[in-house]
């Protein structure tokens, strides 16, 4: 009697295993073709980061709180704070006259929240992914644009202190940061890149996100005065610096329809913040003034304003000594933005956008004495900012 050749139940199970194995292989070799190893480093570093924040942010707040933090979406609703909720409310309702913000706000980044909110039916979920998505094409961006200058080392360095940043917790919450850095970031590649379309382009979507997109026009146009000088010779793609405006004139126009003035945000500043531009040494000594208040503000708004107001400027100067002009320019601009305002306010947020200084970092790093220095500075400050932050303090 013949044995019987029919597969039994074991290696029917055993071979749909083995070709899921190598589906699962073939989909991961495409998946990798699409990007460098490097990107998908820093990708990683990013994703990860963000694991380890909204962690550390339960853990955080459940210790300090005595409170219990349920899994699901309370995870991300304890970094629904501050700005945030203004950004949420404005993806939802729109822009309206009756509120006291009324178009105080740039409009790109609750207009991409709004758009997902279509896509993952929750408006929360959707300012998360807005960031989410955004910090990921900032962090490939920001390593390619120190490649591009430098060495794959020094990208993966500015990739690392960028992430571990002490308030780098806002690049993954319901903020603009991750957006305006990753369309800011994208203007000065491209500019470096020579797609000047491109750079353009990206500029307006940037002075649509924030309001230090202004800061492109000096850079770009020093990039393409820079070009000039090397090859003496006129290219009419630089004329595409000139849509950069056109970002602040949405903005400009939004304003119009909903308060009637165009400039009305200057109005809101003055009544709303008690802020208006001013000489620097004005806003700098208020930030002294400030480290006679209780010792939780005096440390928040004095101390911690004084640090990364001396860093930008420490690594402003640097940056003309060691960088290309382009670099220097929009740290210059972005500083002086900063501080010539009566007070000076959230410098450790907005020294985010200011990313020259980690590619600083990323040079002076290659001494392990200062590698560890600003490593160790970044981390401790990281946990303290978040765990402040997750449970509604002001923090910058």
């Amino acid at each position: 009697m013949n044995e019987e050749t029919t597969s039994t139940p074991a290696r029917d199970d055993e071979s749909a295993l083995l070709r899921i194995r190598s589906t699962i292989r073939r989909w991961w070799r495409r998946g990798r073709s699409w990007l460098p190893d490097d990107d998908w480093l820093v990708v990683g570093w990013a994703l990860g980061t963000k694991a380890l924040l909204l962690v550390f942010g339960v853990a955080s707040y459940q210790a300090l709180e005595d409170e219990k933090v349920p899994f699901g979406w309370p995870w991300l609703e304890i970094w629904h704070q501050w700005d945030a909720v203004h950004f949420l409310r404005l993806a939802e309702l729109g822009y309206s006259a009756a509120d006291k913000f009324k178009a105080w706000f740039y409009p790109l980044y609750p207009w991409s929240v709004r758009f997902l909110n279509y896509l993952c039916g929750d408006f929360l979920g959707a300012s998360f992914l807005v960031s989410g998505i955004a910090l990921l094409f900032a962090v490939v961006i920001l390593r390619r644009l120190a490649v591009f200058e430098w060495s794959p080392e020094i990208g993966r360095r500015t990739v690392f202190f960028f992430l571990i940043f002490p308030t780098a917790f806002y690049l993954h919450i319901g903020y603009t940061e991750s957006l305006f850095l990753a369309l800011a970031l994208g203007s000065v590649f491209a500019a470096r890149k020579e797609r000047w379309w491109l750079a353009g382009v990206l500029g307006a979507f940037s002075w649509m996100t924030r309001a230090n997109g202004i800061v492109l026009l000096p850079t770009l146009l020093v990039e393409a005065v820079h070009q000039w000088v090397v090859v003496r010779r006129w290219r009419w793609q630089w004329l595409w610096i000139g849509v950069v405006p056109a970002g602040f004139a949405v903005y400009l126009f939004l304003n119009w329809r909903v308060s009637g003035n165009p400039f009305a945000f200057l109005h809101l500043r003055r009544e709303l913040f008690h802020m208006s531009f001013s000489w620097p040494w004005n806003g700098i000594a208020d930030s002294f003034r400030n480290l006679r208040r209780h010792p939780n503000e005096a440390e928040i708004v004095g101390t911690q304003e004084i640090i990364f107001t001396t860093l930008g400027f420490v690594c402003t100067i640097a940056s003309w000594l060691k960088f290309r002009p382009i670099y220097a320019t929009w740290m210059t601009a972005n500083w002086l933005l900063l501080v010539c305002v009566t007070f000076i306010e959230s410098m450790p947020r907005y020294a985010l956008t200011m990313f020259p200084i980690f590619f600083l970092f990323a040079f002076v790093s290659e001494k392990r004495f200062w590698s560890t220095i600003i490593t160790v500075w970044s981390l401790l400050f990281l946990a303290l900012f978040s765990s402040l932050f997750v449970r509604g303090w002001w923090v910058f």
